[in-house]
């Protein structure tokens, strides 16, 4: 069973920094990518960023240039760096793994850590 478990949260005032982590729990073949979604009250939830086994990175247009992911694959953990914070960033953030299943792909998420940030 997949189990990812997020750190990292907290209150900011805008322009600050964080630093969010998200360890993924067992052997886990196929993995094709890790990320993180955030949820804004009222909002749908959305992609912030991935990164693939190959080191690819994809981010969001509102975050390109303030944050950056990396991982550790041998640990199974996934980054989010957080910079210039602004208080539209203000969200639950959830960690994703995304795992080849034949021919599918499989989400798997963690419970959500709550990121606020202060004008």
């Amino acid at each position: 069973q997949v189990q990812l478990v997020e750190s990292g949260g907290g209150l900011v005032q805008a322009g600050g920094s964080l630093r969010l982590s998200c360890a993924a729990s067992g052997f886990i073949p196929n993995i094709n990518a890790m990320g993180w979604y955030r949820q804004a009250p009222g909002k749908q939830r959305e992609l912030v960023g991935d990164i693939t086994t190959g080191g690819s990175t994809n981010y969001a247009d509102s975050v390109k240039g303030r944050f950056t992911i990396s991982r550790d694959s041998a640990k199974n953990t996934v980054y989010l760096q957080m910079n210039s914070l602004k208080p539209e960033d203000t969200a639950v953030y959830y960690c994703n793994l995304k795992r080849k299943i034949i021919a599918s792909l499989v989400n798997y998420w963690g419970q959500g850590t709550q990121v606020t940030v202060s004008s």
